[in-house]
C-alpha cells in the first residue's frame, strides 16, 4: 500500500472511531465502562495487555494498556495519555452532540476537540503499532473524570507506582493545535460549609447566622488572595504571575426573617506553586477554627465549618531539560513551548517522576462550547505526528 493510501486509510480509521467515541455519553461523574470496553476491545485484538482501576462504585472506570517492546535497548516507552469524560451539554446545539457530524471540513459533536479527537488517533494507529518491531513499551492511557478536577487519574497514577511504571515519557493530548505546553498552574477546588443555629430575625443573639459566618470566611479567603499577589515568584511565566482565587458561590438562608442555619461557599485557587496552596489553605484553616468556631460556638455548641476537597489538581511545572518537550519537538521540529491556564493530568504523571508534555489535536477555544468541533485537518497532524513517534520506536 502506498503512504498515500496508507494516510487516508488512517484518517478515514480515526473518522470512524472518533464518531463512535462520540456516540458515548460519557459525561463526568457518570458511567464510562461501555466506552473503555470499546477501547480495551480494540488495543487487546492487537495484542495489547490491559488493566484497569475503578472508582467506589466500579462505575468509572480508568484503562492502562501496553504494547510491549519485542527488543528493549532502553528507550524511554510512550504513554499516550487522555481523559474519556465531557462536559454537561447546555441548549443551543444546531444538532445532537452524540452524533458526529462534518460540515465544511469539521467533526461536530461533544468531546470531538476535548479530548476524544486525541483518543481516536491514537486508537486508529494502534494497529501499526501493534505491527511494528517496536523497541520501547507504548502504552495508553485513558482516565474517567478530569473535567471535575481530575478524579480518576490519581487512582491510576497509584497503580502505576505500584506496578513500578514511575518513568518514561508521557504525551498528553489536550487540544493544543499540537504545539507544545509545558507548565500550568494547579487548580484546587473547594466547598466550605457553615452550621449554625435558626431562630427569629428578632432575637438575632439567640441564634448563629450560618449566612454571617460564611460571608466572614469569604472576606478572609479575598484578604488572603492579595496575600498571593504578594508571594509572586520571580520570572513567573503566567498570566497573571501570582496564585489566584475566586469565589464560585455563596448559597444558604430561606427568607427575610429567618436567622440561617445553614450556608456553604464554593471557591478555587489556583496556585503558581505548590506552596501557595498550602499557605493560602493553612491561613483559612486557621481562621475557622481558632476565631469563627469558637465564636458560633460561645451560643451554639454544634455549630461547626466542614471544608470539602472537590478536587487538587497539581500544577505542570516547567522543566529547562524536558526529555518529553524535546521527544515532541524532534518530530514536529517546533522547539517553542508555551503555557495554559486551563488545567491537565500532566502534573500527576510529573510528579512520579514521568516527563510530561501537553500537545494533541484540536484547539481549547472550540472546548466546553456549543457545537464544539475539531478541524479534520488537526486529525491529519496528530496522525502524522503519530507517524513520528513509531518511527522513533523501531530498530
Amino acid at each position: 500500500m502506498s503512504t498515500e493510501n496508507n494516510s487516508e486509510t488512517l484518517f478515514n480509521s480515526s473518522i470512524k472511531i472518533l464518531t463512535d467515541l462520540i456516540a458515548f455519553k460519557t459525561i463526568s461523574g457518570e458511567d464510562n465502562s461501555s466506552l473503555i470496553d470499546y477501547c480495551d476491545g480494540i488495543l487487546i485484538s492487537l495484542g495489547a495487555q490491559s488493566f484497569r482501576t475503578y472508582d467506589d462504585e466500579k462505575k468509572r472506570v480508568n484503562l492502562f494498556s501496553s504494547f510491549k517492546s519485542k527488543k528493549s535497548n532502553g528507550k524511554k516507552p510512550i504513554i499516550f495519555s487522555g481523559h474519556t469524560d465531557v462536559v454537561p451539554v447546555s441548549k443551543g446545539w444546531s444538532a445532537d452532540p452524540f452524533t458526529a457530524t462534518i460540515k465544511n471540513d469539521k467533526l461536530y459533536g461533544r468531546g470531538s476537540c476535548d479530548m476524544k479527537g486525541f483518543i481516536a488517533c491514537v486508537l486508529a494507529y494502534a494497529p501499526i503499532f501493534s505491527n511494528s518491531n517496536l523497541d520501547r513499551d507504548i502504552h495508553f492511557s485513558f482516565t474517567f473524570d478530569e473535567e471535575t478536577a481530575c478524579l480518576g487519574a490519581p487512582i491510576l497514577i497509584n497503580e502505576l507506582v505500584k506496578r513500578g511504571i514511575n518513568n518514561g515519557i508521557c504525551i498528553i493530548g489536550e487540544p493544543t493545535n499540537m504545539k507544545i505546553i509545558d507548565a500550568h498552574k494547579g487548580c484546587y477546588e473547594y466547598t466550605t460549609y457553615f452550621e449554625g443555629l435558626a431562630g427569629h430575625s428578632s432575637q438575632p443573639h439567640k441564634g448563629v447566622s450560618a449566612v454571617e459566618y460564611a460571608s466572614k470566611y469569604v472576606n478572609k479567603l479575598i484578604e488572603l488572595r492579595d496575600r498571593l499577589k504578594e508571594r509572586q515568584p520571580k520570572d513567573s511565566i503566567f498570566d497573571p504571575p501570582y496564585s489566584t482565587l475566586q469565589i464560585g458561590g455563596i448559597f444558604g438562608g430561606i427568607a427575610h426573617n429567618v436567622i440561617a442555619d445553614k450556608c456553604y461557599v464554593n471557591w478555587e485557587t489556583r496556585p503558581v506553586i505548590k506552596e501557595d496552596g498550602i499557605f493560602l489553605n493553612s491561613e483559612i484553616d486557621k481562621y475557622a477554627t481558632e476565631i469563627l468556631l469558637p465564636e458560633m460556638r460561645k451560643v451554639f455548641s454544634d455549630s461547626s465549618i466542614k471544608k470539602k476537597i472537590i478536587g487538587e489538581v497539581i500544577g505542570f511545572d516547567r522543566e529547562n531539560d524536558s526529555k518529553a518537550c524535546e521527544f515532541v519537538s524532534n518530530i514536529t521540529g517546533d522547539n517553542s513551548r508555551e503555557v495554559v491556564s486551563f488545567g491537565t493530568e500532566a502534573g500527576l504523571f510529573q510528579e512520579i517522576g514521568i516527563s510530561t508534555v501537553v500537545c494533541g489535536p484540536g484547539s481549547i477555544q472550540q472546548a466546553h462550547k456549543i457545537d464544539e468541533f475539531i478541524e479534520l485537518n488537526e486529525l491529519k497532524k496528530c496522525l502524522k505526528f503519530l507517524e513520528g513517534v513509531k518511527n522513533k520506536s523501531i530498530n
